[in-house]
């Protein structure tokens, strides 16, 4: 759901954010799947767009309690990041010891 904090996005832009953060790019039968399961948890809503020169595409953005998700995610996860760290920097004193 962070990579939609930029504004909606169809699935291969999703797929290219990912990438583009250096992550493993995520495959159509992971990301479609979790995008559904967003969607009927009312967390993103997607709106499909009419295509200039080609077919119409699934674009998915956050709904306002998407978004308090993300915001609520991202301090778990800040969290989680600072005890892991604190985990490997007390192993790394011990073994210098």
């Amino acid at each position: 759901m962070a990579v939609l904090q930029g504004g909606p996005a169809y699935g291969y832009e999703i797929a290219n954010r990912f990438e583009e953060a250096g992550l493993a790019r995520p495959k159509g039968g992971t990301l479609y799947p979790i995008l559904s399961r967003l969607e009927d948890e009312g967390l993103i809503d997607p709106t499909w767009v009419e295509g200039a020169s080609g077919p119409s595409r699934k674009y998915y953005g956050l709904t306002e309690s998407g978004a308090a998700a993300v915001g609520e995610l991202g301090a778990e996860w800040g969290s989680f990041v600072d005890r892991v760290s604190t985990l490997f920097y007390q192993s790394d004193r011990r073994a210098a010891s």
